[in-house]
């Protein structure tokens, strides 16, 4: 297995603050302070993620674009799973890559039916943890560190940062729908817990990881 991430190389400012920042409380040198951009769990990330999500639910409700993606390991966190439950039957869209464990069920009648679950386990054994939030049509995405688990949000230093440059966000977006895409390596998760391996049929194979190997080799 090869490990893949997402990181980023900026020379933001207010960026580079707020990794000082953690690393001065990572050294005792510096008290937990208020960031400019980044969220960081055991303190603001798992407000912020609820806070959004609960965005993407009045917005839906009032008829604005609407919609959640999200790519990372493990999905285990009780209140954000009630809160995308809240938001599913209040009519967000959302699409979950969650390669490990699950504790949300889709397709509930009443309370998950736009919510879908797939797991992607190929050649590449992935660690991207990406968050995007449709915000009524001018969209928020966030690459991190942190699986949303309760020992990602209260027990570990975690971060989330934004990926503001419209062609980085782009390009993070198509790969995202390359994963929704992919059926010779996708297993759906069902509303009973079992998991259902997609294959092509009459449709061409698309594998995400091929897809974007491919596209990476030039």
């Amino acid at each position: 297995r090869l490990y893949t991430d997402y990181g980023l190389f900026t020379s933001d400012p207010e960026i580079g603050e707020d990794l000082h920042s953690i690393f001065l409380q990572l050294t005792s040198m510096g008290k937990v302070s208020k960031l400019n951009r980044l969220l960081q769990s055991p303190f603001t990330l798992h407000a912020a993620l609820l806070k959004k999500i609960e965005r993407e639910a009045r917005n839906a409700s009032r008829g604005k674009p609407a919609r959640i993606i999200a790519k990372f390991n493990a999905l285990v966190e009780p209140q954000i799973i009630r809160a995308l439950y809240r938001a599913s039957m209040a009519g967000v869209e959302i699409d979950l890559i969650v390669r490990g464990i699950c504790c949300l069920r889709p397709g509930l009648a009443g309370i998950s039916e736009r919510i879908r679950v797939r797991s992607i386990v190929g050649r590449f054994l992935e660690h991207t943890r990406v968050y995007l939030f449709e915000n009524g049509g001018d969209p928020e995405l966030y690459c991190s560190s942190a699986d949303w688990m309760n020992r990602n949000m209260f027990h570990r230093v975690e971060v989330a940062f934004p990926i503001e440059t419209r062609k980085l966000r782009n390009r993070i977006m198509r790969e995202l729908q390359c994963y929704l895409e992919d059926n010779t390596q996708a297993w759906l998760l069902q509303s009973d817990g079992s998991y259902h391996r997609l294959v092509p049929g009459k449709e061409e194979p698309r594998s995400a990881q091929q897809m974007l190997l491919e596209k990476l080799a030039g």
